[in-house]
This record gives C-alpha cells, sequence and structure tokens, in this order.
C-alpha cells in the first residue's frame, strides 16, 4: 500500500507490468543488435613457420572443416583440460565431454589431446 502502483486495481497493476516488460524487452533485442553490429569479428591470427606445420599436420589427419582457432588464452584446471594461447590451432575430436556436457570438447592440439571450453574456440 505503500507503493505508488499499490492502490491500483489489480488488472492494471498487470497491464503495466506487461507494458514495462515489453519496454525492456524491445531495450534488450536493440542492445543486442548493436552489440552484434558493434563488435568485430574475429581476426585469424597469423601463424608461425612451426604452427603452420603442425596445422597442415591437423588437416591431414581431420580435415580442414575440423580445424578452430583459440580466440583467447585457455588455462586448464581440471584433468584433461589443456592449457593453450590465443591464436592456436587444433582439431574437434568430439564436440562433448566424458560427461556428455557440450561446453568442453575435446581436441587435438598437435600432439596433446585434451578439453577446452567451447566459448573460447571459432572455426578456423
Amino acid at each position: 500500500s505503500q507503493m505508488p502502483h499499490g492502490l491500483m486495481p489489480l488488472p492494471s497493476f498487470w497491464n503495466m507490468v506487461e507494458d514495462t516488460l515489453q519496454q525492456s524487452g524491445a531495450q534488450l533485442r536493440t542492445f543486442c543488435q548493436t552489440f552484434e553490429t558493434v563488435t568485430p569479428s574475429p581476426v585469424t591470427l597469423p601463424l608461425n613457420p612451426a604452427e603452420e606445420r603442425k596445422v597442415l599436420s591437423l588437416v591431414s589427419k581431420h580435415g580442414p572443416d575440423k580445424l578452430y582457432q583459440v580466440t583467447s588464452n585457455i588455462s586448464g584446471s581440471k584433468d584433461l583440460d589443456l592449457t593453450l594461447q590465443r591464436g592456436q590451432i587444433v582439431a574437434l575430436l568430439q564436440s562433448v565431454d566424458t560427461k556428455g556436457n557440450t561446453s568442453r570438447w575435446l581436441v587435438d592440439a598437435g600432439g596433446p589431446r585434451g578439453f577446452v571450453p567451447a566459448g573460447k574456440l571459432q572455426p578456423y
């Protein structure tokens, strides 16, 4: 009763809540569209000669459609997690971990194999 809309009839209150949610949803959609157009797409980083040889090896083993580039440094914290640097190329082995978690992928880093967060990989 102390709130300004506390004395409103219930149908009017729910209409006000619905209008507020619709306005907030519209603002969120506008923000998302702006964010998507302003945020630059990830850039493919140049490779040094050793990394190029590793990429050629990964392509021959797994095919070009399985290659991903690490978008930010990854510090492995669990057993079987890999620690990788931004820009490294890996090959996707499975898009799920041993417990069915799709946010951790099994990759081949050109020698070591292990799990990395899927959100830190982009197709190469």
